[in-house]
């Protein structure tokens, strides 16, 4: 949908501007008068809801970093520094913390949508992936930043994730002594983390710009899968989805506002409230919740290496989703059996993260086993065999009567 631009400056002062610099023009084409199929639902609004809460996260995380020492010996105290003394740092550091759970709820919402309504499949096949790499990312800024208030949470989750890496062959042991700096969790450790952390996320913003650049290209996906066929299957950006988007982002601040303000600590953990001691351990080990899952998975397997490579498998498999379902419908909507499926799959998720949050002993373990054996077992038999068996309902021959057939004929008052 990308092309020439139509926008003419009406003013010397925007023609001149405009000659040398298009910037209205971008905003134009592409935040204004962009043509978006008029039949996105509030699904579809979480990717302005990801782009608020990115922006929440730069913010808050620029403001703390200005009071935060990283050093392991100050670090703690840094924090309660911020939590104490600094001017509403209470509320930043909350609105930080948080604000990184918020931006999972959303992008788990915002993923399993994309694997509902087929947002991976052609030509949107790099978009997912971005999307994809965007996540990875995430989830390694979430780490850095989770180790940094050098809690006993903090300290052991850092020493555990990273002892990990150990168990890869040969180079194993040389990038685990890279990512501690030395041979122990210890102040190069918190140095390269607080680095890290802070650079990642304008790295996660320009990836951010470059998904928003592919999405453009192909132009928006919507709940029938089908191609825009007409100008009629549109509409402009704004003012239709702006307002749209608004609504849904005011109402997801508040969900926000409720953990701020009523229960700021209740998906963290009250360990993490001690200083780290090395020479203390935790009686149960656990990551923040959206690692849960994948957690789960670590420890469902027996064997150490085995275990790292199912665990970020169950990530990468996500880059090859499009080339592992086969059906030629891309909507959920339109596929009975895949339907289903689907909402066993989130239920499987669901049911992984609850048994990462247990001690890896008895019957947890075996459901994890069983769990993950069917999370493979998703992607790599289930879709590819639906898509190959299943008879999808018929299709509507464009977008416009798609939105036709669901409106309802007005009943006059009697």
């Amino acid at each position: 949908m990308s092309g020439p631009s139509n926008y003419q400056p009406k003013s010397a002062l925007g023609r001149w501007v405009h000659e040398r610099l298009p910037i209205v023009a971008f905003a134009q084409d592409h935040l204004m008068s962009f043509p978006t199929p008029k039949n996105l639902n509030y699904w579809y609004a979480f990717g302005g809801i990801l782009a608020v809460m990115l922006v929440v996260q730069l913010i808050t995380g620029i403001v703390l970093a200005m009071h935060y020492t990283a050093h392991v010996d100050m670090a703690f105290s840094s924090v309660e520094h911020i939590m104490r003394d600094v001017n509403y740092g209470w509320l930043l550091r909350y609105m930080h913390a948080n604000g990184a759970s918020m931006f999972f709820i959303a992008v788990y919402i915002h993923m399993f949508k994309g694997m509902y309504y087929g947002s991976y499949k052609a030509p949107r096949e790099i978009l997912w992936m971005i999307g994809v790499l965007i996540y990875l990312i995430m989830m390694a800024t979430a780490f850095m930043g989770y180790v940094l208030p050098w809690g006993q949470m903090s300290f052991w989750g850092a020493k555990v994730i990273t002892n990990l890496f150990s168990a890869i062959p040969f180079f194993g042991e040389a990038i685990t002594t890279w990512l501690w700096g030395g041979f122990s969790v210890d102040n190069p450790t918190i140095n390269r983390f607080y680095a890290l952390h802070y650079l990642l996320p304008f790295v996660l913003a320009g990836l951010v710009g470059l998904h928003i650049w592919a999405l453009h290209v192909p132009g928006n996906g919507n709940p029938t899968g089908i191609n825009v066929k007409s100008s009629q299957d549109t509409v402009p950006f704004h003012p239709y989805y702006t307002m749209k988007d608004a609504f849904a982002i005011v109402v997801f601040m508040l969900l926000f506002a409720a953990f701020l303000f009523f229960a700021p600590n209740y998906l963290g953990h009250a360990v993490n409230y001690l200083p780290a001691n090395p020479l203390v351990t935790p009686a149960h080990i656990v990551p923040e919740w959206y690692y849960l899952p994948f957690y789960a998975i670590l420890r469902a397997i027996p064997d150490k290496l085995g275990g790292v490579v199912a665990m970020f498998g169950s990530i990468l498999i996500l880059f090859v989703l499009p080339w592992l379902d086969t059906s030629r419908v891309r909507s959920g909507t339109y596929r009975p059996i895949f339907k289903q499926f689907f909402w066993i799959f989130v239920l499987v998720c669901i049911g992984l993260g609850y048994l990462g949050s247990k001690p890896a002993e008895g019957l947890y373990v075996v459901f994890s086993r069983i769990l993950t054996a069917y999370y493979f077992l998703h992607f790599i038999v289930i879709l590819p065999l639906i898509g190959l068996l299943e008879t999808p309902k018929p299709l509507p021959s464009s977008i416009s009567d798609d939105v036709l057939a669901k409106k309802k004929p007005m009943v006059p008052a009697e």
